[in-house]
């Protein structure tokens, strides 16, 4: 059996309308919201007793998801919001955007802050990384060819 596609990239959150409508601001689509709870769900996460409220967001394109998750229980056991790039395991997600200067710009309206600098690598992009709400860790590449 072969890989079909990556469905989605999940992120745990604290507070989840906060996230939801930075993402929106950045160009992503809310799917749609719920609360996930149950046998069923804690027997697939392994942490037993479970309920959380999920937003599933799409990219413009509909190729691309992220599930932004908010656990009323069990309680969140670890952080890794403000853990530098280069820590194991550590999650970001990359979006290409059309002008990246417009977008930073926006995004700071709702809190984003610049980690380094924006860059440009050769004749191809423009790249930055922001720290989104709750400390996220956001790429944005804008290409320019």
């Amino acid at each position: 059996m072969a890989l079909k596609r990556m469905d989605n990239v999940g992120i745990v959150v604290e507070d989840l309308e906060t996230t939801v409508e930075f993402f929106r601001e950045l160009g992503l689509e809310l799917e749609g919201r719920g609360t996930i709870e149950g046998e069923w769900a804690g027997r697939v996460t392994g942490l037993g007793d479970q309920q959380v409220e999920v937003a599933m967001m799409r990219t413009p394109d509909g190729h691309s998801r992220l599930e932004l998750s908010r656990f009323i229980r069990p309680a969140v056991i670890a952080d890794h919001r403000t853990a530098p790039v280069n820590a194991l395991g550590y999650l970001r997600a990359m979006f290409t955007v059309t002008d990246i200067d417009e977008t930073v710009e926006r995004l700071r309206n709702r809190g984003a802050q610049l980690v380094g600098d924006v860059v440009q690598y050769e004749n191809v992009y423009r790249l930055c990384y922001i720290r989104g709400p709750e400390g996220l860790l956001i790429g944005l590449a804008e290409e320019l060819t």
